[in-house]
């Protein structure tokens, strides 16, 4: 079952001297019970990806699509009220920056509490409720490694390590039981351990509650352990999707295997000191944005073509988008 369908997805920013297109026909989908990635590095628009799903995006911005729905429904054609009950049910959004997305005035455990849906309480006296609320909060909090969960929810975001703050919005995201969680970056900043607990935590969710998960990020390294699909992005174009395993051996774009490779390599026989693989130059800012493949100016493999945008091409259950792809040599 197709739960997430996206195609075409454009979105222009109004500014002073001009609009500005922060994302170029952008395609994404993902199914139920599946572990997608969404991965580029930091700039490519993976932010604005995730906030137009959940319709966090101002109004004087402008939004084209062929096609944005969730199970069929079409999210830019439906009211507002409508948008933010399939997303407060259904969909729950990790945004990057955590310390940031909590409200400032209220504890941790207020919000928190807030986040509990009351479809999944008892229909008793409102005492009792709150107990059971209360009940499950802590119970997720120590799923995703808060162990003193009394001293979290008494405080506030600003007294607390940014960690916390980062596993508090997991909590809050995992507690209402959605069908889709969306997480943007949200191991980041945490220690390697915290960081292989919450990935094994999203794993079994999604293995035992068939849990879908939009997992957006730049660390290839935890990605390749749990997603079975991704899709990668530049500067607001999608460039290259397709299943995990494909994508890791065989990368047809050359901005997929530029990322492949900035990876750091484990090999026992590496020389000491061995520089990591990278492109020249960096990511363009939405003001100086190059025409046709925007990856063109960095491309080790750029020619005169790549100055019209390239048209998406499929091989087999792979899709990528340029004019001069890594296609395997045949014999």
């Amino acid at each position: 079952m197709q739960l997430l369908d996206i195609k075409n997805l454009t979105l222009e920013i109004p500014t002073a001297s001009g609009s500005i297109k922060a994302l170029d026909k952008v395609s994404l989908s993902l199914k139920k019970g599946e572990i997608s990635a969404l991965v580029g590095e930091s700039g490519s628009g993976k932010s604005l990806i995730v906030r137009t799903i959940v319709g966090a995006i101002p109004d004087r911005w402008n939004i084209t699509a062929d096609r944005l729905t969730w199970k069929g429904q079409d999210l830019l054609g439906m009211s507002e009220h409508k948008r933010r009950r399939i997303i407060r049910d259904e969909v729950s959004v990790v945004f990057q920056n955590a310390v940031t997305a909590l409200d400032p005035t209220a504890t941790l455990g207020e919000q928190l509490l807030e986040a509990v849906p009351d479809r999944l309480l008892p229909k008793t006296m409102f005492w009792q409720r709150r107990q059971h609320r209360l009940a499950l909060a802590q119970k997720q909090l120590h799923k995703v490694g808060i162990k003193d969960h009394e001293l979290c929810m008494k405080a506030y975001p600003h007294q607390v390590a940014d960690d916390v703050c980062q596993k508090l919005m997991l909590a809050m995201s995992l507690v209402s039981q959605p069908e889709l969680l969306i997480a943007d970056d949200p191991t980041m900043g945490m220690e390697i351990t915290t960081k292989v607990q919450i990935l094994r935590l999203l794993t079994k969710l999604n293995q035992t509650r068939n849990l879908s998960i939009l997992y957006v990020s730049h660390d290839l390294l935890a990605i390749a352990t749990m997603a079975t699909n991704m899709t990668v992005l530049y500067c607001g174009q999608t460039v290259e999707s397709g299943s995990m395993s494909e994508l890791r051996h065989s990368p047809l774009h050359p901005y997929t295997k530029a990322l492949l490779d900035s990876a750091p390599s484990f090999r026992k026989d590496l020389p000491r000191k061995t520089p990591l693989s990278s492109l020249p130059g960096t990511i363009p800012t939405l003001q100086h944005l190059p025409i046709g493949c925007r990856l063109g100016p960095r491309c080790p493999r750029a020619g005169k073509e790549c100055v019209k945008a390239p048209k998406t091409h499929r091989l087999h259950n792979h899709f990528y988008n340029c004019h001069f792809p890594l296609l395997p040599e045949t014999k």
